[in-house]
């Protein structure tokens, strides 16, 4: 049985309607007494459905505050953050918490995975606070797909930066996240490694059918994408 055969196909609706992930003219304005950072001035972005696209600029320019406005784990000072044609504000706290648990995975530069638990274990526990059955079959697929069959029974904490990267990916495909959004997942790579998590990703893509959104301030990683959505002082330039 072919891994993909174990997720159901995403639906197509959504390809002809509207965009995995839309952001009108938003802003995002953090304040500390007086004082005011304006990270986002009227960001607008389309990402498509399944498109693996690279949020790319200088530290400081809004990425990593998109990100956090795409996994609603912050709300816009101003405009509409809108995924799979549902607006994040509209929705309810329950609504809300069911996007975040079964809808979207967050990537980081490290830190993904509970470093005591195997990385076996971590797919399995991803799967089951998304709501879903920790199924041994798709645990084990996944992980074979991100090339971690062997490594499944080690700890987290002892593979190294790029095993743990992909099994970070690995749990994303396993619970069949919709929108994934990596904040600089190679940062703290090297080269190679650097390498093998960029294939992660467009095979998270091309047979899961997930959308990707890399946050980088890397070319190599722009290099590796379908578009590019350059952020320059908070607004697509």
């Amino acid at each position: 049985m072919e891994l993909r055969s174990l997720y159901r196909e995403p639906e197509r609706r959504e390809e002809l309607t509207f965009g995995a992930l839309e952001f009108h003219d938003v802003f995002r304005i953090f304040r500390s007494g007086p004082a005011e950072t304006v990270a986002l001035r009227g960001l607008d972005l389309r990402v498509e459905p399944r498109e693996l696209v690279a949020l790319y600029g200088p530290s400081g320019s809004g990425k990593s505050t998109a990100l956090h406005l795409a996994a609603g784990l912050d709300e816009p000072s101003a405009g509409d953050v809108v995924a799979f044609g549902r607006s994040l504000a509209r929705l309810g706290e329950a609504e809300l918490a069911t996007y975040r648990a079964r809808e979207v995975a967050i990537v980081f530069q490290g830190g993904n995975l509970w470093p005591g638990l195997s990385a076996r274990e971590n797919v399995a526990l991803g799967l089951r606070l998304a709501g879903r059955a920790a199924s041994r079959a798709v645990v084990e697929r996944a992980l074979e797909a991100f090339e971690l069959k062997r490594r499944a029974g080690q700890r987290a904490g002892s593979l190294s930066g790029g095993e743990q990267q992909r099994a970070a990916i690995a749990a994303a495909a396993a619970r069949e996240a919709r929108l994934v959004l990596a904040d600089e997942p190679t940062a703290e790579l090297d080269r190679r490694n650097e390498e093998t998590v960029l294939r992660a990703l467009q095979r998270l893509r091309e047979e899961f059918g997930s959308t990707v959104v890399v946050v980088t301030h890397s070319a190599r990683v722009a290099d590796a994408v379908d578009r590019v959505i350059e952020i320059r002082d908070g607004v697509a330039a």
